[in-house]
């Protein structure tokens, strides 16, 4: 209660019509007014915060707050175009006011709380009705320069930037960069723009542009719009950073065993070639498909694979999946997939010591390793439009200071 009345407060300071009054004389103070930011006065009310149930409805819900099972169902009616009540989801917070009366408490507003920003407001009382409130949010610029220490995760909040802004370079550099395999002393410097709530990152809106430095492999990514479907992110030299393959099928996980021809098998004991990268990550990640193709295999592996997708790709590459939990649903032998598609999620089938990815990949029939494939280029940017990416490259790299 006492946080929503400071909040009130610092909204009305900070509209223009508000004015400071000196009361003199016989002049009456006004009252306290904290209709904003909910539209009512909320210190009126008795309020209780609780949070939606797992696998409870709306009229459920405001069954449980107070309101008759016919008004809840005239209240779900009448908020259609406002609030879609099939979205309601569990773990949401959410606040109820009451007014005491002489029987004990009446429900007059809900206050329930989609996202960060936005807020619907349900009326409970002599009209059901609901409307939205958003908080007021502000638009960042920043830069940041982040050096591996630790991890990456680690080292970007050390620098004060938000965690989210690896989610979007994770998937800038999808096909250039291999975040398994970061090193120390590896360098991310960016400009993006994000969305600040109540002191809280939202979201990052976009990253401007990123370079990326380890030892003398230099990435830089720019963000450019040549008209063509959006701001897709280009070398400085005009090359598309999208390639015909993913660096890797899974994101946010480990490498628990390289490619090598002399593996000792954790089961067998045996020393034989292990042809590939696994990748340990908890049972039921997703599995994306690193390039477009066509699936050949898809069922069970005798000979110790378990659950396997296999794929035929352009150019003679063709990458397997195995110890997969299950299949993505659609994905059969014959199946067209695209990059990125999701076609099983990660288990412990066949012979497996704990839940992990094998994940392979050959050219012309000879295993290649995945870690050092050199994914062929996509199409490069028009030429009429290299001048244009040749100076907003120099002007980033005079706003990183370099």
């Amino acid at each position: 209660m006492k946080k929503l009345f400071i909040y009130a407060v610092i909204i009305l300071c900070l509209l223009p019509s508000c004015k400071r009054r000196t009361v003199t004389g016989d002049e009456t103070p006004a009252q306290k007014d904290t209709i904003l930011p909910l539209g009512f006065k909320t210190d009126l009310y008795q309020v209780d915060s609780l949070k939606v149930k797992e696998g409870e409805t709306f009229t459920g819900l405001m069954n449980r707050l107070g309101l008759g099972a016919k008004d809840s169902y005239q209240l779900a009616e009448n908020s259609d175009s406002v609030f879609d009540v099939r979205r309601m989801r569990a773990g949401n917070h959410l606040e109820a006011y009451y007014q005491p009366d002489s029987s004990g408490r009446k429900l007059n507003y809900v206050v329930y709380h989609n996202d960060m920003i936005r807020s619907t407001v349900f009326s409970c009382s002599d009209s059901l009705y609901a409307w939205t409130v958003d908080k007021p949010v502000k638009k960042e610029r920043l830069t940041t320069d982040v050096t591996i220490n630790s991890s990456l995760w680690n080292d970007m909040i050390d620098a004060g930037a938000s965690p989210l802004l690896i989610v979007d370079l994770a998937e800038i550099y999808a096909w250039s960069v291999n975040f398994f395999g970061l090193q120390k002393g590896d360098r991310f410097r960016a400009i993006y723009n994000q969305t600040v709530c109540d002191d809280k990152v939202v979201r990052i809106d976009s990253v401007e542009f990123a370079m990326y430095d380890s030892g003398n492999f230099h990435a830089a990514a720019i963000r450019f719009d040549q008209g063509d479907g959006g701001g897709k992110y280009w070398s400085e030299k005009g090359e598309s950073l999208r390639k015909a393959f993913l660096k890797a099928p899974l994101q946010y996980t480990r490498i628990s065993s390289r490619f090598t021809y002399h593996r000792k098998h954790p089961i067998s004991g045996v020393v034989r070639p292990h042809t590939a990268v696994d990748y340990a990550a908890p049972t039921g990640t997703p599995v994306h498909s690193i390039g477009d193709g066509t699936v050949t295999l898809c069922g069970w592996d005798g000979t110790g694979g378990g659950n396997r997708i296999r794929i035929r790709h352009m150019n003679g590459y063709e990458t397997c999946y195995m110890h997969l939990s299950k299949f993505a649903g659609g994905i059969k032998a014959g199946s067209r997939v695209s990059q990125g598609q999701v076609i099983g999620y990660v288990g412990a089938t066949g012979h497996a010591t704990g839940p992990h990815l094998d994940f392979r990949v050959w050219k012309d029939g000879t295993p290649i390793d995945p870690l050092k494939m050199i994914s062929p280029p996509s199409e490069p940017l028009k030429q009429e439009n290299l001048d244009s990416l040749s100076k907003m490259y120099s002007a980033f790299l005079k706003e990183i200071g370099e």
